[in-house]
C-alpha cells in the first residue's frame, strides 16, 4: 500500500487474480477509518454492474488491560469481464481526515469462456463463463499436469517443473502425494503460499479449477535424454449419492453426498539436456546463468600488523549454489585468513537469483608497496551461449611501518584458518607445591540394601512399561477399534470448525461441516466405510447397537434438516444455525452414551 499521511491508515484493494469472461466477480476496497470521496480508476476491460455496497465492521480487544479497537469499512463493486487478456486496475483514491490515500495496483487475468459452453449456449456470457462441475469422475474432468518450462536445456541450466491439479468436480481434499526422486537433478523447492486456494484456469479451451501441488527448480547434472517418473496422489471428491427411486424436483433439497477417493497419476516428463561446450575455462565455477562481479577494499594504505578486508560480491541468476570463492593471490608478507562467504539467494519462478558476498581478511606483517593480482571466475552465459570471464582489478596496497608489535596486533575472531595468536611465556605450567586436598574413599554402594531396592524397583517399572506399550501396540493395530475410540474426539473437532463458520455467518460452510461431523462420527463409530453410508443403513446399524428409535429418528431428521437448510433460504439464519449447532452437540453426546462398545 502506498499512501500519503499517517502510517496507521491502510487503504487496500483486493480481487481474484483470475476470472472468466462473462462471470461476475467482486472488487473490494477496504480502509480502517471512515473515508469519503472514493474515486475509482479506469477499469478498462470490465463493466461495473453493481456497487458500491458499503459495509462496516469493528472489534474490540482487551489485552492485559489495554483496550484496542479496530475498524474496517469495505466498498464492494461487482464487475463483469468483457474480453480475455491481462488487465491492470490502477490505484483508487480516498480521503481520510483531509489526507488522500492510494490503494495498491491489481493485476487480473481474464480467461476465455469454455469452447464447449460457447457452442451449447450460443455465446451467452452469463452462462458460458461458469465452470460447470460434473458428478462423474473421469480423466477429462480430474487430472494432474506436469508443466515444465522447457524441454531442451543445457547442463546445469534451471528448469521449472509444476504439478498442477485440474478439476471440474468438487474436490475436498488431496492426500498421499507421491513425487519422483528427480534422479539426475539438483532440486530447489519453490515456496507456494500456505493459504492458496483453487483458482480458475483455461486449458485447451476448457475452464477448470486448478491447484498447484508442488513447484520445483531443477538443475540437470547429466546430459542426454532424462525422464522424470510420474507422480500420483489420492484426490477426495464430493459427489451426490445415487438415488434408488425416480427423482423429482424436490430431491435437490434432500440429496445426500459422499466423498469418493480417486487416485490420479501424471504422465512421464522427458527433456533433452545438452552438454556444455568444450574446452571449459580452468576457472569455470560451474555456474550456468548470468553473473556480475564487484570489488571493495576497506583501505589501500595501512600500517603493518593492521587488518585489511577485501570484499567480492558475485550477483546474478542461475545455479548460484555452484559458486566457488575466487582465489586471491596474496604477497608472502601478508597473513591471510580463511574467507567468510555469505549467501543471499531467492528462489522464484524465474529461477535462483541473488548474491554471494566473500570477505577476505589479511594482515600485512611488513612495510612496503604490494600488489594483489586480479582474480578471475568464469561462467556459462545462457543468453550468448558462450563462456564469460569476470575479473577484479589489481589492488595496490601501501603498508607503512607499524607502531605495534606482532603480539600487540589486533586479532579478528570472525575468521578461521590461521592460528589466532601464540601465547609466549605462558605455555609452561609450574609444578604445584601446595598441600594436596585428599579425601578418604567412600563406602561402595554395590551389595547394599539401597542397591538391591533400586534394582528391583527399576525392574518392576520396566516390566510395567513393556506391558503398557504392548497393549497400546495391539490397540493401534486394530484400526476399527482406534477409529471407534476417537470418533467422538474427531466429531468435536469438526464441530469447533462449524462453530467458527456459524459465528462468521457462513451458512453453506457451516452446514457442510455439520454434515461432515455427523457422517464422519457414524462412519468411525460403526466402522462403516464412507462409501456405504446412507440413512437406511445407519438406522439399521444404530438399532442393532441398542440406540432408541426416537434418537435414531432425531438423527435422520437432523440430516434432512441440514441438507434442506443448506440450499433453502432461511429467514433467521443466525437463529437456525445456533439451534442446529446446539442440537448436534446434544445428539452426538446422547449417541456416545447409548452406543455399546
Amino acid at each position: 500500500m502506498h499512501c500519503k499521511g499517517a502510517d496507521d491508515v491502510k487503504f487496500t484493494a483486493s480481487a481474484p487474480q483470475r476470472v472468466i469472461v462473462g462471470q461476475p466477480f467482486q472488487l473490494v476496497f477496504s480502509v480502517n477509518e471512515n473515508g469519503k470521496d472514493l474515486r475509482l480508476p479506469d477499469v478498462k476491460g470490465f463493466e461495473i454492474i453493481a456497487g458500491p455496497y458499503t459495509s462496516t465492521s469493528s472489534s474490540t480487544q482487551i489485552i492485559n488491560g489495554d483496550i484496542r479497537t479496530s475498524k474496517e469499512v469495505r466498498y464492494t463493486y461487482t464487475l463483469l469481464p468483457e474480453k480475455e487478456g491481462d488487465y491492470q486496475i490502477q490505484s483508487a483514491t480516498i480521503v481520510v481526515k483531509k489526507e488522500k490515500y492510494y490503494s495498491n495496483v491489481l493485476n487480473i487475468k481474464v480467461l476465455p469462456e469454455d469452447k464447449a459452453s460457447q457452442s451449447q449456449q450460443g455465446g451467452n456470457a452469463s452462462q458460458s463463463g461458469q465452470i460447470r462441475q460434473s458428478q462423474s469422475i473421469t480423466s477429462e474432468n480430474l487430472f494432474i499436469r506436469p508443466i515444465i518450462s522447457r524441454t531442451k536445456i543445457r547442463e546445469q541450466e534451471a528448469v521449472v517443473l509444476t504439478y498442477r491439479l485440474y478439476a471440474r468436480v468438487d474436490v475436498t481434499n488431496i492426500q498421499s502425494p507421491k513425487f519422483p526422486d528427480f534422479k539426475g537433478f539438483l532440486v530447489q523447492e519453490i515456496d507456494l503460499p500456505q493459504d492458496r486456494t483453487m483458482q480458475p484456469d483455461n486449458y485447451e479451451g476448457v475452464n477448470y479449477y486448478t491447484y498447484d501441488l508442488r513447484k520445483v527448480l531443477l538443475f540437470p547434472q547429466e546430459t542426454g535424454k532424462i525422464t522424470i517418473e510420474p507422480m500420483s496422489c489420492d484426490v477426495i471428491v464430493r459427489v451426490r449419492s445415487a438415488q434408488q427411486r425416480p427423482r423429482s424436483f424436490f430431491d435437490d433439497f434432500f440429496d445426500t453426498y459422499q466423498e469418493v477417493s480417486k487416485t490420479v497419476t501424471t504422465s512421464k516428463v522427458s527433456l533433452t539436456v545438452e552438454p556444455l561446450p568444450q574446452p571449459k575455462p580452468t576457472d569455470f565455477s560451474g555456474v550456468v546463468g548470468k553473473l556480475s562481479l564487484s570489488t571493495k577494499v576497506s583501505t589501500t594504505e595501512v600500517e603493518a600488523n593492521q587488518p585489511i578486508t577485501i570484499t567480492l560480491k558475485l550477483q546474478g541468476s542461475g545455479n548460484l549454489k555452484m559458486l566457488k570463492n575466487p582465489t586471491l593471490q596474496f604477497p608472502q608478507d601478508f597473513e591471510a585468513y580463511e574467507p567468510k562467504a555469505t549467501n543471499n539467494f531467492n528462489t522464484t519462478d524465474a529461477g535462483l537469483s541473488g548474491s554471494k558476498t566473500i570477505e577476505y581478511l589479511v594482515i600485512p606483517r611488513h612495510d612496503g608497496d604490494f600488489v594483489i593480482p586480479a582474480a578471475t571466475i568464469s561462467y556459462f552465459d545462457i543468453a550468448s551461449d558462450s563462456y564469460k570471464t569476470l575479473s577484479t582489478e589489481p589492488i595496490s596496497i601501501r603498508v607503512n611501518k607499524g607502531t605495534q608489535s606482532v603480539s600487540n596486533a589486533p586479532i579478528v575472531s570472525n575468521f578461521t584458518g590461521q592460528e589466532k595468536v601464540e601465547v609466549l611465556a605462558t605455555d609452561i605450567r609450574y609444578i604445584n607445591t601446595s598441600e594436596p586436598n585428599i579425601k578418604p574413599a567412600g563406602r561402595m554402594i554395590v551389595g547394599t540394601m539401597f542397591f538391591w531396592l533400586f534394582y528391583i524397583i527399576s525392574l518392576v517399572i520396566t516390566i510395567g512399561l513393556i506391558i503398557i506399550f504392548r497393549k497400546q501396540a495391539r490397540d493401534n493395530a486394530n484400526v476399527a477399534l482406534m477409529r471407534n475410540k476417537k470418533a467422538n474426539k474427531v466429531a468435536r473437532r469438526r464441530l469447533k470448525v462449524a462453530e467458527r463458520e456459524y459465528k462468521a455467518g457462513n451458512k453453506d460452510t457451516f452446514y457442510d461441516e455439520i454434515l461432515k461431523a455427523l457422517w464422519g462420527y457414524l462412519s468411525d463409530k460403526l466402522s462403516i466405510p464412507v462409501s456405504e453410508l446412507n440413512k437406511d443403513n445407519i438406522s439399521l446399524r444404530l438399532s442393532q447397537r441398542g440406540v432408541d428409535d426416537v434418537v435414531i429418528q432425531e438423527f435422520v431428521k437432523l440430516l434432512n434438516d441440514c441438507e434442506f437448510e443448506r440450499y433453502a433460504p432461511i429467514g433467521n439464519k443466525e437463529s437456525a444455525m445456533r439451534h442446529t449447532f446446539e442440537f448436534t452437540e446434544k445428539l452426538i453426546s446422547t449417541l456416545e452414551a447409548m452406543i455399546k462398545r
